[in-house]
């Protein structure tokens, strides 16, 4: 099995990179990043540099099994269409390459609560969905 891993070099990139890596049914890693490590290198996998907005990332999801997204900006928080064009704009480009590259299985990650603000920390899915009217 051949798996994507959009944004792979980042905190939560790396740990999946690794168990992908690990894992005997997985055959073959891509990391795609904006920015490609120089001496970390785990087995079965390579990387190709490609930001989410960018017409290379479809390249790297042919043949895929499955991909999984991994990509957002928080900052810079003084410029959210910086970080909509990343986060919203860049998601959509891979997800539609992904789709256009025959890719059955999507993993997707998402930087932002998908909640709206609750009165506590903790809310079930019945609690309304439109997230921060602020957040980009």
């Amino acid at each position: 099995m051949k798996v994507v891993v959009v944004g792979a070099t980042g905190n939560v990139g790396t740990s999946v990179v690794e168990a992908l890596a690990a894992d005997p049914a997985v055959t073959e890693v891509v990391g795609v990043a904006r920015r490609t490590p120089s001496s970390w290198q785990p087995d079965k996998t390579r990387f190709e540099a490609a930001g989410v907005r960018s017409p290379e990332v479809a390249q790297h999801l042919q043949g895929a099994d499955a991909v999984v997204l991994l990509t957002w900006a928080f900052q810079p928080t003084h410029r959210p269409l910086d970080t909509w064009d990343i986060n919203v704009l860049g998601s959509m480009n891979t997800l539609e390459a992904a789709a256009d590259a025959g890719v059955t299985t999507v993993v997707y990650t998402s930087s932002l609560a998908a909640y709206s603000p609750a009165p506590g920390r903790h809310v079930d899915e019945s609690w309304p969905s439109h997230s921060m009217p602020t957040a980009a």
